[in-house]
């Protein structure tokens, strides 16, 4: 039997935030049960991309606030971290997400630390039943003694609906996202991907969904704010998504993306199995995408040709490089040539660290469409 609790939470008032989270850590069996002092706790939050917080979008910054402040009480350490998705027209954009979202500054207000999955790099994670044989994560994860997961109730236009075990997606760092989704172009192939992310983590024992305003509509990015006034927490994040599906008034057999989690057992999903403590009752007139609502059959094939449009690498621009070799020796997988500078592409796997970590910006993405390029200057304008 697994337990979600509902928190009910107006605002993102802090100490009313703190009061509400609290309460339902408590209902769980209190922080002790899951974090200890002294501990590093990374929260792992919804970075979608550089997104103002009342777009809904994303992780509310007080309620990355409020958790931090609760696990700092604890006498643990505190990181802040995600990859956001993709990237736009070949623009990685973490860091930016972190300043627009206003988590940085919360970060900084706090003394917690930021960390850009992008920056970190990854680490291959072997499983005896995976549906990808290459699954990249971030690092990050196995330097931290614990990961609190902490999505955002949302809608999807693909999947129907986002939540505690889609977040995970953003342990894929830099460009390979867009790999993942080529290569399981459907919600269902991609639930595959999402199952594989979680079976790959050991020390996750918690979930703290950002329901006060949640999104509605054509979510994860172009939807509406709802206010749902909710908060829920679980050690369970099947179960957690299985009673946010219920609130939203969303069939949970029409959420394919989570079929995969359900068949491989990451987490409960019969609702009499779960117990709920708190009200879980259907949210009034929520939006749920048109996809859903109208049925709309949709042409998932299309998704590769636009993953294959966008498609850029890194390549070292000598003009600008200086030969600190920061770039080759970020590299967890040694494609870059120490004299030459020169990528084997054979061996890259998109994680981005030597873009990221290059501090005279030495590292291009660059496509052999021109038209990307145009693209890439409209979206610039909208990300200043």
């Amino acid at each position: 039997m697994s337990k979600v609790i509902v928190s009910n939470c107006d605002s993102y008032e802090l100490e009313t935030l703190k009061a509400s989270i609290q309460d339902a850590v408590d209902a769980a069996g209190g922080w002790e049960k899951f974090i200890q002092k002294d501990q590093k706790v990374l929260l792992k939050v919804n970075l979608i991309g550089p997104k103002k917080a009342e777009k809904a979008a994303t992780t509310n910054p007080e309620f990355v606030r409020a958790v931090g402040q609760l696990v700092k009480a604890q006498g643990a350490k505190v990181y802040v971290g995600d990859s956001s998705g993709g990237a736009i027209a070949g623009m990685a954009p973490t860091k930016k997400s972190f300043t627009v979202s206003g988590i940085e500054k919360v970060a900084d207000e706090e003394g917690f630390t930021i960390v850009n999955f992008d920056e970190v790099g990854p680490v291959l994670v072997e499983l005896n039943d995976n549906y990808n044989k290459d699954l990249y994560i971030t690092k990050i994860f196995s330097e931290m003694d614990v990961v609190i997961n902490l999505p955002k109730m949302k809608t999807h236009s693909m999947g129907i609906y986002t939540g505690a075990i889609k977040n995970l997606f953003g342990a894929i760092p830099g460009l390979r996202k867009a790999l993942y989704h080529k290569n399981a172009p459907n919600p269902t192939e991609f639930g595959e991907v999402l199952a594989d992310i979680h079976c790959a983590i050991e020390n996750m024992p918690l979930h703290i969904m950002d329901g006060v305003i949640s999104m509605q509509g054509e979510g994860p990015t172009a939807g509406t704010p709802y206010h749902a006034g909710k908060i829920l927490v679980s050690e369970d994040p099947l179960a957690m998504d299985r009673i946010a599906i219920g609130m939203m008034g969303i069939d949970p057999d029409r959420v394919s993306i989570l079929s995969a989690s359900v068949r491989r057992k990451i987490g409960e999903w019969d609702i009499d199995k779960i117990e709920v403590v708190g009200d879980a009752s259907v949210l009034e007139k929520y939006q749920l995408p048109k996809g859903y609502t109208q049925n709309i059959v949709k042409d998932h094939s299309k998704v590769k040709n636009v993953i294959d449009f966008f498609k850029v690498v890194p390549v070292v621009n000598q003009k600008k490089c200086i030969g600190c070799n920061s770039c080759v020796d970020s590299c967890p997988v040694e494609a870059i040539d120490r004299e030459t500078k020169l990528i084997n592409y054979d061996l890259c796997i998109d994680c981005l660290c030597c873009h990221e970590l290059c501090m005279s910006e030495a590292v291009d993405l660059k496509s052999n469409n021109k038209m990307v390029g145009v693209v890439r200057a409209i979206s610039s304008l909208f990300y200043k």
